[in-house]
């Protein structure tokens, strides 16, 4: 909103260099600004209204908490991701061209599954139902949400020219149709059954794998920070059309605009870190993580390199093969010796490390130093085509 009025500012009464504000690097810059006092100032207020709430954190302790006893988080204030929306939607309608299909889909995926994780949390914490959300509501949402993000990637204008394609990693020149199958049934306009479908996994797989990672203090808002500086740079190099052309990378009209929403995304999760950090002061709960998890997957499937996502967040897909694993493993031994065995102590992958007798702080930073590495060796892989 305010990018559209600094615009009618500069076109009526202008003085000299007001015109910076036009500058994509230059909204990013204060988007990321506003998310973090946002995160810092607003984001106190939210967790001393949740603790006078009495919104605390239910943890299983005893024998039900299996190899990792969190007993003593009990009561921390959880729902927090309210801050994290506030911060990264505050500062993106700020700041960002909302006229841009670009910026109201990531915007429209953020909330949409940001409101089912709050649904959620609030069950859990409101109603001291600890089951939560009904699985079957919560898949309806992620599908629900894959539905319509992969409706307009398909059917939008704006998409028109590449609606089926994606980047190849490593390959030179090379793009991926999903409408592979075209010249098999004559023309006809069918390409969105293999795409929407496509759209809806990596919503649902994502979403959940950021789920599944927010286990330990500051684990997910750090991990999560580092994958946005990544998206920073993927989607201004797909907006830059002298950028794209330099990495060999397809040009997308409009695509720079999200650089505002990835700065506010990676500011947000650097602000909630400041009271999620161990000790955490508060939790995001499934409001944060399930907005987070979808916002990266429809930003990457929106600038076309949703393949890179197994290396740009290798923390959410290790996390989630883990626990495939682990139950795998579990459910075969289970029929075939009569008793189920298991890989890893206790899955995800960050309990196994914990129960082993890993300090939670130490597992967070170095899960965060990996996830840096994993996103400069995607910076790289855009060099090697």
């Amino acid at each position: 909103m305010l990018y559209y009025l600094l615009q009618y500012i500069e076109a009526e009464y202008a003085p000299p260099g007001f015109q910076v504000f036009q500058f994509i690097t230059v909204r990013a810059a204060l988007a990321a600004i506003t998310a973090l006092v946002i995160a810092l100032f607003v984001g106190r207020r939210i967790i001393n209204w949740l603790s006078r709430q009495q919104m605390g954190e239910t943890v299983r302790s005893g024998e039900d908490a299996g190899a990792v006893d969190h007993a003593h988080k009990a009561g921390t204030p959880t729902m927090g991701g309210i801050i994290i929306l506030c911060s990264i939607l505050g500062a993106t309608l700020l700041w960002g061209a909302l006229a841009e299909v670009y910026v109201w889909l990531v915007v429209l995926a953020t909330a949409w599954m940001g409101a089912f994780g709050f649904a959620d949390d609030y069950i859990k914490v409101v109603k001291k139902d600890k089951r939560g959300l009904a699985p079957r509501v919560k898949i309806v949402g992620q599908v629900g949400l894959g539905l319509i993000v992969g409706a307009v990637l398909y059917f939008h204008p704006a998409f028109a020219e590449f609606n089926t394609l994606t980047y190849v990693p490593f390959i030179k020149d090379e793009v991926f149709d999903y409408y592979f199958w075209r010249d098999w049934v004559g023309g006809a306009n069918l390409g969105w059954l293999v795409y929407i479908p496509v759209v809806i996994f990596m919503v649902t797989a994502t979403s959940n794998a950021a789920n599944l990672t927010d286990g330990l203090d500051g684990l997910l808002a750090g991990v999560t920070a580092f994958i946005a500086l990544g998206l920073v740079a993927l989607v201004y190099i797909a907006g830059n059309a002298i950028l794209a052309d330099y990495f060999n990378e397809m040009f997308l009209p409009g695509a720079g605009e999200l650089t505002i929403f990835a700065a506010s995304m990676a500011a947000a999760c650097l602000g909630f870190l400041w009271y999620n950090g161990y000790p955490a002061t508060v939790f995001m709960g499934d409001t944060g993580s399930l907005a987070l998890g979808s916002a990266v997957a429809v930003v990457l499937l929106m600038i076309r390199k949703e393949l890179l996502l197994p290396l740009l967040a290798f923390i959410y897909f290790t996390e989630t093969v883990s626990v495939i694993i682990q139950t795998s493993y579990f459910k075969y031994t289970k029929r075939k010796y009569g008793e189920g065995r298991r890989v890893f102590r206790m899955a995800p992958i960050h309990h196994h490390f914990e129960a082993k007798g890993t300090h939670e702080a130490k597992i967070a930073v170095r899960f965060w130093i990996i996830t840096a590495v994993t996103v400069i060796a995607t910076l790289v892989v855009l060099r090697l085509r």
